[in-house]
């Protein structure tokens, strides 16, 4: 019975493992693959994965579809469409370094949207676990030298990725707060579908003024990869572990992530991994803990 109770602890340090591989994705497509274009192509493509496994059932529910349609439509614009396609147009004109300060700020805006609009209790102990995870991702992203603040440039994909954050935060809170009929992996399957035709009319710019798509084997890769690791995986994952602790303390996953990428960039782009790594992972590991902790308090 102990080591069932534990699989839903797990979920929070499992779950960032396929999400943090977005960023696998952003970096070594970056420069062969439109951005709103892989984004779109990724969700279509969970779309038509899920849509066999799941039409019977939605189509047995079809009147619950057209009484939630709306919201649904909202999460996937936010969740694929928002937070699908900023990060790829982030890398264009960004660092990963500022991607990486600006995304995490994410789990902050979750906890003072449920504190303010859904009066999420709170107390010192998720307010320390929230600290530890800020100075842990701090830390990494710094390199363990408070110099590299000073050299920390902003541009326009800044915004692009403040706005990815902003919008994680919304869909992270109206996925847990907008009670729906459907099964997970139903409503997943239309959240993919409606988050492919809110990028589609961008999709479309893209292709016609910017970029064109070049369908080769790298494309197909980097697209099924995209839409099974930080799609399909990751989202079912994030889901569940919100019904289980919430949005604001399954929103530290994000923090988690942070250091999952940078094990990721040592794996995969040779980069090295050095002791403010390991400092960085104890103390964003202690404030997951800590948010947990907190969680197991209330409940």
């Amino acid at each position: 019975m102990r080591n069932l109770a534990l699989i839903p602890i797990l979920l929070l340090f499992i779950q960032p493992i396929f999400m943090a591989s977005n960023w696998i994705i952003a970096k070594a497509s970056a420069q062969t693959i439109p951005p709103v274009s892989l984004a779109f192509w990724r969700w279509l493509i969970v779309f038509l994965i899920l849509l066999p496994f799941t039409f019977s059932s939605l189509k047995k529910n079809f009147k619950i579809i057209v009484q939630e349609y709306k919201k649904i439509f909202f999460l996937g614009a936010m969740g694929c469409g928002i937070c699908g396609a900023f990060p790829f147009l982030a890398g264009q004109s960004t660092t990963v370094t500022n991607m990486g300060i600006i995304y995490s700020s994410s789990p902050i805006f979750i906890f003072l949207i449920s504190i303010l609009f859904f009066r999420d209790k709170f107390n010192f102990l998720k307010i320390i676990g929230l600290f530890l995870c800020i100075i842990g991702v701090g830390l990494i992203i710094i390199k363990g030298e408070l110099s590299v603040l000073r050299s920390l440039k902003f541009t326009s994909g800044d915004l692009w990725m403040l706005g990815s954050s902003i919008g994680w935060a919304i869909y992270s809170i109206s996925l847990f707060y907008w009670k729906t009929k459907l099964e997970i992996f139903q409503r997943f399957t239309l959240i993919a579908l409606f988050g492919s035709l809110s990028l589609f009319p961008f999709y479309l710019f893209e292709e016609i003024f910017i970029k064109e798509t070049i369908f080769n084997s790298q494309f197909f890769i980097w697209t099924l990869f995209a839409a099974i690791s930080p799609g399909i995986i990751a989202f079912t994952l994030y889901a569940v572990a919100q019904k289980k602790f919430g949005a604001s303390v399954t929103g530290f996953t994000l923090y988690i992530g942070t250091v999952y990428g940078a094990i990721y960039g040592a794996l995969f782009f040779d980069e090295k991994l050095e002791s403010y790594h390991y400092a960085g992972t104890i103390l964003v590991f202690l404030g997951v803990y800590l948010a947990k902790k907190n969680y197991e308090t209330k409940t």
